[in-house]
């Protein structure tokens, strides 16, 4: 059983169904789940040995939602001691705009500056193409589990 911390990004709501899709998930399969709509300074702190899951869109103008802008601007004042922490992007946009993803890539870049470990791919949900965010991430989650069992568990230990 391993532990997460889901942080949520999101300005019209579909970003946080998509982490709730991924929370029960997670949970159905006995793992540890907070789930985080609101991110304050210190988050991830109080969640040391979590994995952790950042589910976000982004404004029109690419910016981060008003929600998770704190995890940055906690990177940038006050960066937290992240080296080798294991994470994970979800990254939901629409890419008839130019700034089609940027908020997940920019906090996506801040974790790599920091030295956390990215496991996997980004996942990338394009608003243009998929209709069902929801199912879309929960087949991704199924598949991400499986790909990068031991890398989830490496915290465990």
């Amino acid at each position: 059983m391993a532990n997460f911390y889901i942080i949520v990004g999101t300005v019209m709501g579909t970003a946080f169904d998509v982490a709730k899709t991924i929370e029960k998930e997670l949970q159905q399969r006995n793992h540890q789940v907070t789930l985080d709509q609101n991110y304050r300074t210190g988050g991830l702190n109080a969640h040391p040995q979590a994995v952790v899951i950042i589910c976000t869109s982004n404004t029109g103008m690419g910016d981060l939602p008003e929600n998770i802008a704190p995890l940055l601007e906690e990177f940038q004042n006050m960066p937290p001691k992240i080296v080798g922490r294991r994470y994970a992007i979800v990254n939901l946009g629409d890419s008839s705009y130019s700034t089609f993803g940027q908020a997940g890539r920019t906090i996506d870049e801040a974790f790599a500056d920091l030295g956390a470990e990215r496991i996997g791919d980004p996942l990338i949900i394009d608003a243009m193409e998929i209709i069902d965010a929801e199912a879309f991430a929960h087949k991704w989650l199924l598949d991400w589990l499986d790909c990068h069992t031991e890398q989830i568990a490496a915290g465990e230990r």
